[in-house]
């Protein structure tokens, strides 16, 4: 068998096995109405926040969560290149130190730009 073909077998074993827990979930799991608290505004500290329109978050959120899956993946990153940059040449720590060169700004923005105080209140 080819190696594709095997693959591809896997790949559709997976994605039956996943439409099949979720049909199953969608025709025997429960289905209660929203009711009480869970119609209530999402409480995060001390006050609650107020849905506007159909968003239930203030936008700064958004801008720490993209500031967290950024340096998430960048030690993803870090970590596979440390696996696999064995014999370190002149292009792979040339790489390496342009890739820390963009994050350290990326940082020096996030610091500038005040994100760092709306993610510590």
């Amino acid at each position: 068998m080819n190696a594709y073909a095997g693959l591809l077998l896997y790949l559709a074993a997976i994605l039956g096995f996943v439409a099949v827990t979720l049909a199953m979930n969608r025709v025997l799991g429960p289905k209660p109405a929203p009711q009480g608290a869970k119609l209530e505004p999402f409480e995060c500290g001390a006050t609650a926040i107020e849905p506007i329109g159909d968003r239930a978050l203030p936008v700064k959120y958004y801008g720490i969560a993209v500031v967290f899956i950024l340096f998430d993946l960048e030690t993803v990153f870090l970590y596979l290149w440390a696996l696999g940059a064995q014999p370190l040449g002149a292009a792979a720590l040339a790489g390496l130190a342009l890739f820390i060169v963009l994050l350290a700004l990326i940082m020096l923005y996030v610091w500038r730009s005040g994100l760092l105080e709306e993610i510590t209140r």
